[in-house]
């Protein structure tokens, strides 16, 4: 159950409508909702509005029901006594990940100590205890909302008639240990305050970075909040990057592949900051099976690389295409072999295709494009014999 009934600071949108990072406190939330696999999503709101829609159309493409209602009433219709119920508190803005492990464990009040939900703006539940904004309860609770006045706050109501009822309090774990972000966000300038946080803890990298998409990563902390409050984010990226590849093969056909590598590696970091805008803006959306656009982008900017890097390599023109294409097709081969055996720094290095643009200009200005390509596949055809052996070692019984 989401709620976009209280209204922020300034008035002039619900709290659950407030964005952070581009991304709506009521999205965040339905994001969490999907996550949990929940089968029907209610809305408590005044009325129907555009951006209800949009959350209605996502979770009904994900297979969810979704209801609007204006008051607590209806719930006793929509929630059978066998059903599980999860509420989030109106403005609740929480990390996806951590909140799903937190609701998944068991039936439960999630509670905070006083001092840190107090400060936070969270509803005080006893002398110790402050409310963390998200509950997990049986159905058959929602039968005495009955016994309520019309217009009480439905997730109030719940949480304390839960508490009444000895569901079990459960504590969050401190807000910013192992990446926990748990707030309530209640005007805009909250939102604009905890926004470069939510950006750097979305775009973490728990694996080794590569030159370029440090300077992605650079890039996105420093200017992804203004593209992805004008809506634009990973999408107008990805159009870019394609811009100059397709710009970078027109060089190539003009016999300035130097030029068209160049492109390339610009490219490549705009490819790598929409990666990391992506993963902000589709928070908790499941993983679609297949190759995705980026993904996609990737296998065609090797094949744009092999064209230039044939074109101007410096390679006999005599030599047929399908012979000049060859040295440059078995150094991109054996590099993405290499990468995916040797999943640490090195994989990354060699993966990013910026690093690679810049070495290939250098072979071609030097006019020794034909040898860099030929000793560049033959070390790294080593590298992933000797990675394969020692694999094998470690392996055998």
């Amino acid at each position: 159950m989401l709620s976009l009934v209280e209204p922020s600071a300034e008035g002039h949108v619900p709290r659950a409508l407030l964005r952070v990072g581009g991304l709506t406190v009521a999205r965040q939330q339905l994001g969490i909702a999907l996550a949990l696999e929940c089968e029907r999503i209610i809305c408590l709101a005044p009325g129907l509005t555009p951006d209800i829609l949009q959350l209605q159309h996502l979770a009904e493409a994900r297979g969810a029901q979704f209801n609007v209602i204006s008051g607590p009433r209806p719930l006793l219709g929509l929630i059978n006594t066998g059903d599980e119920v999860i509420a989030l508190a109106d403005g609740l803005f929480s990390s996806t990940a951590e909140t799903v492990d937190l609701l998944s464990e068991s039936q439960g009040v999630l509670v905070q100590p006083i001092e840190q939900g107090l400060a936070a703006g969270f509803e005080r539940i006893d002398l110790n205890h402050a409310a963390a904004g998200a509950i997990r309860i049986p159905g058959r609770l929602v039968e005495q909302i009955a016994t309520l006045p019309a217009d009480c706050d439905p997730i109030s109501a719940l949480q304390r008639i839960a508490l009444q009822a000895g569901i079990r309090q459960r504590q969050i774990p401190t807000p910013g240990q192992d990446g926990l972000f748990w707030t309530l966000v209640r005007s805009d300038a909250e939102a604009h305050t905890i926004e470069p946080q939510w950006i750097r803890q979305r775009t973490r990298d728990t694996v080794p970075l590569g030159p370029a998409r440090g300077l992605a990563l650079l890039a996105v902390r420093s200017f992804g909040p203004a593209l992805l409050h004008a809506g634009t984010g990973s999408r107008a990226l990805v159009i870019a990057a394609v811009v100059l590849a397709l710009l970078a093969l027109g060089a190539g056909w003009l016999a300035l592949p130097v030029l068209g590598l160049g492109l390339i590696g610009v490219g490549w970091i705009l490819r790598e900051s929409a990666a990391l805008l992506a993963r902000i803006e589709h928070e908790a959306a499941p993983k679609r099976r297949g190759i995705d656009s980026l993904t996609a982008y990737g296998w065609a900017l090797d094949a744009v690389i092999i064209l230039l890097f044939g074109w101007g390599a410096g390679i006999d023109p005599a030599h047929s295409l399908l012979d000049r294409m060859f040295p440059p097709f078995m150094l991109i081969a054996q590099l993405r072999i290499v990468a995916a055996i040797h999943d640490g720094r090195w994989g990354a290095w060699l993966t990013d295709r910026s690093l690679l643009s810049l070495a290939l200009m250098g072979a071609i200005l030097g006019r020794i494009g034909s040898e860099a390509a030929h000793v560049g596949a033959i070390v790294a055809a080593i590298a992933a014999l000797a990675l394969l052996g020692s694999k094998s070692r470690l392996t055998r019984p």
